[in-house]
């Protein structure tokens, strides 16, 4: 699961803050479950809950605004299971992490967690999750449960293929489905065709995020779309940003949204595709600002979701 990186322990390029929120308000035994949690680096639960906003912002009824209270329930559970993802990543990952300078300093492969503490870990998150899709229909907790293998899947995809970033895609984009189905009970082209885009927008921001580990991922074997892509990677995100910005606005059209929003499309994909433009591959503080910044153009969609639907009659 993609996370931030920001001033670092010790020497090097790391991907632990020292002395954030966490060490100065979590007592000394919770500090290593936050950071497995990665609840310092919120910007890869943005990007996980993202989608299921403008799902159930988009299956809003016309002229009305999105279910407030299945927004929130959607933030926790997109909180928790991010967290279970990147426990998961860890456990599975902790003999690369320990190789790589950004990532020895996690939990597990520093030894401030053990795998069997991080395995109960992950079982009270799932726990938590659970607990928070039961409070939707029937149709929602069965496509919720269904993501578990998606979840637990995806760290082993950069041992198999060259597009792991696409797997990601499949699985932080679920909330495209889930998001619709919690309010109108059943699947249609509007969040299908949202969660295509967003495979999509998630290949561009991930293959970004993933220049910054091209040389370590060589050194222990795994694989990448930056690796695969190589000097080519901007053109390819140019044209993943292009596509998802044409999928999302089709997901638009087909839900009979006011026309107004188009232009909050069109100014989302121009974001978007200003980003990849002026990205630096070789830079990987440019490559990690160019990734954070993707949440902007998510925010962007989803306020004008909102406002198209709360114009449409």
């Amino acid at each position: 699961m993609p996370s931030e990186t920001s001033e670092t322990i010790g020497a090097g390029h790391t991907d632990i803050r020292q002395g954030d929120w966490i060490d100065r308000h979590l007592p000394p035994h919770a500090r290593p479950y936050a950071r497995l949690a990665r609840l310092d680096r919120p910007i890869g639960t943005w990007l996980l809950l993202l989608p299921g906003l403008w799902s159930i912002a988009l299956a809003a009824e016309p002229g009305h605004l999105p279910k407030l209270w299945l927004m929130l329930l959607f933030a926790v559970g997109s909180v928790v299971m991010r967290g279970a993802g990147c426990t998961i990543n860890d456990i599975i990952d902790r003999k690369f992490d320990a190789l790589v300078e950004r990532t020895r300093v996690r939990p597990i492969p520093s030894g401030a967690v053990s795998v069997p503490q991080a395995i109960a870990f992950l079982i009270a998150q799932c726990l938590v999750g659970l607990g928070v899709l039961v409070q939707m229909n029937r149709a929602t907790i069965v496509m919720g449960a269904a993501s578990l293998v998606l979840v637990a899947t995806y760290p082993l995809m950069k041992r198999i293929t060259w597009w792991p970033q696409a797997f990601l895609g499949l699985t932080f984009n679920w909330g495209a489905l889930l998001g619709w189905v919690a309010v109108r009970g059943d699947l249609a082209w509007p969040p299908v065709l949202l969660y295509a885009g967003g495979i999509l927008w998630t290949l561009g921001y991930d293959t970004i995020y993933a220049h910054q580990d091209r040389e370590d991922d060589v050194k222990v074997g795994v694989k990448s779309t930056a690796l695969r892509l190589g000097a080519a990677s901007k053109r390819w995100i140019l044209g993943f940003y292009a596509g998802a910005t044409a999928l999302w606005a089709l997901a638009l059209m087909t839900a009979g949204i006011h026309p107004l929003a188009h232009l909050g499309v069109a100014l989302t994909g121009g974001m978007l595709l200003r980003q990849a433009w002026q990205w630096r591959p070789q830079d990987p503080a440019d490559s990690l600002a160019a990734f954070r910044a993707a949440r902007i153009a998510g925010w962007v969609l989803l306020a004008s979701i909102i406002l198209g639907m709360a114009a449409a009659s």
